[in-house]
C-alpha cells in the first residue's frame, strides 16, 4: 500500500467527541470497527493505518474551543507518535480556520 501524501480534514464543523472520532476515522481509512476512543484513535495511528505524510487539520481553533479536551488529547497523540514511531508519524498543520469559510 503506497502512503499518501497529504489528507486534510476540516474539523470546524465538528460538534462532539463522536463526530470528531467519526471524522477521524473517514478521513484516516479506521476500520469499521474503530472503537471511538482516544485509547483506540491511539491503536489505529500506531498499528491499523499507514498515516499520510502530511496531515492538514483545518479549524483547529474552533475544535479548541468547543472540545478542549478532545483536542488536547489528539493533539497530544499526534506528538507522542511523533516522539515515539517518528518514520511512520506525519508532518501534522493544524491551520485555525476552514478551507470554506461562511462569509
Amino acid at each position: 500500500m503506497t502512503r499518501l501524501q497529504v489528507v486534510k480534514i476540516d474539523l470546524s464543523r465538528v460538534t462532539s467527541s463522536g463526530e470528531l472520532h467519526s471524522t477521524l476515522s473517514d478521513a484516516l481509512g479506521f476500520p469499521g470497527w474503530y472503537g471511538c476512543n482516544w485509547d483506540a484513535f491511539w491503536d489505529a495511528i500506531t498499528g491499523l493505518v499507514q498515516m499520510p505524510t502530511q496531515l492538514k487539520i483545518s479549524g483547529w481553533d474552533t475544535l479548541s474551543r468547543r472540545l478542549p479536551d478532545d483536542a488536547r488529547l489528539m493533539q497530544e497523540c499526534l506528538a507522542a507518535m511523533k516522539m515515539e514511531y517518528p518514520e511512520l508519524a506525519s508532518e501534522v498543520e493544524f491551520d485555525a480556520g476552514s478551507p470554506d469559510p461562511i462569509a
